[in-house]
């Protein structure tokens, strides 16, 4: 079996690191989370928000639109948000309706309360390695977990499964500043086999349950699991409704091969939550000088 990276274990460290900070700081950090619509998962990550919230010290503030919403009405509230000293980190709940721009709304928000590292502001930052930006939640995450496991990325071949905006170019970057030798993988890459055997760490993030199986594997490799899916496959009992959580990675298949590897869920995810709060106390620090 290969060493589990304990997300779990590493988040509740860190929460325990951000109450002691929350208490010196003497301010109540508090974040902005706008949601449109009522989507389930989206309800179920807002809630994984509100408890670390509650167990760091901090506040968070839900604020909900109706699916129709106009993009102009949400830009007036992040503008009028930005302008809030009682305010120190604003985040969009993605996805949201196709008739609105994520892109713009979320440009918007002030890159100093732009917590998920997710304006132009701060993802260029991210590109010039400079540490005044924020770092995607979920990009801080998989180093965090890396670096907690001792697992050197300085030289290795690591390739990064998946180029979405969100997830995958960012943390490409990161690794990248981290001086790692990174490879990019996307639906189009013509032979993945060839490209995740050839690597030393392997992060995934493409939204197909399961894709990563043993093929693609072989013993000494790192891998870490972004992947978040609903599935089936894989119940004792096929119950209508019921679903399992698991990752882009086929977990049991590989867990006998490589040397470590991140489950889902208890990896990245409850990594993600953790480094968000992390860059609200610095946000918060910041602005509070």
């Amino acid at each position: 079996m290969a060493l589990l990276l304990d997300g779990k274990k590493v988040r509740d460290a860190i929460s325990k690191e951000l109450q002691k900070e929350i208490e010196e700081l003497g301010v109540k950090p508090c974040l902005v989370i706008l949601q449109v619509g009522d989507l389930e998962e989206s309800n179920a990550y807002i809630s994984q928000k509100q408890k670390f919230a509650e167990l760091v010290g901090a506040a968070v503030i839900h604020k909900r639109y109706e699916k129709d919403v106009s993009q102009d009405f949400i830009i007036a509230d992040v503008e009028n948000l930005n302008a809030d000293e009682g305010v120190h980190g604003i985040i969009l709940q993605l996805p949201i309706p196709a008739h609105l721009n994520a892109g713009k709304i979320i440009d918007h928000i002030a890159p100093a309360k732009d917590v998920d590292g997710l304006t132009a502001t701060n993802l260029k930052l991210l590109a010039q390695n400079n540490a005044e930006g924020f770092v995607p939640a979920t990009t801080k995450g998989v180093l965090a977990l890396l670096d907690a496991y001792k697992i050197e990325l300085a030289g290795k071949k690591v390739l990064m499964v998946g180029r979405s905006m969100l997830v995958g170019k960012p943390t490409a970057l990161a690794l990248l500043n981290k001086n790692a030798s990174v490879t990019v993988a996307h639906s189009k890459t013509a032979d993945l086999k060839k490209e995740t055997l050839a690597a030393d760490i392997i992060v995934v993030a493409i939204g197909k349950p399961r894709y990563i199986t043993s093929e693609y594997v072989r013993s000494g490799q790192v891998i870490v699991d972004v992947g978040i899916n609903l599935d089936t496959v894989g119940l004792k009992e096929e119950i209508p409704g019921k679903r399992k959580l698991v990752g882009d990675v086929d977990f049991d298949a590989v867990k006998d091969i490589v040397s470590a590897i991140s489950p889902v869920p208890g990896g990245v995810g409850a990594m993600t939550v953790a480094s968000l709060f992390e860059n609200l106390v610095e946000a918060c620090k910041r602005q509070v000088k």
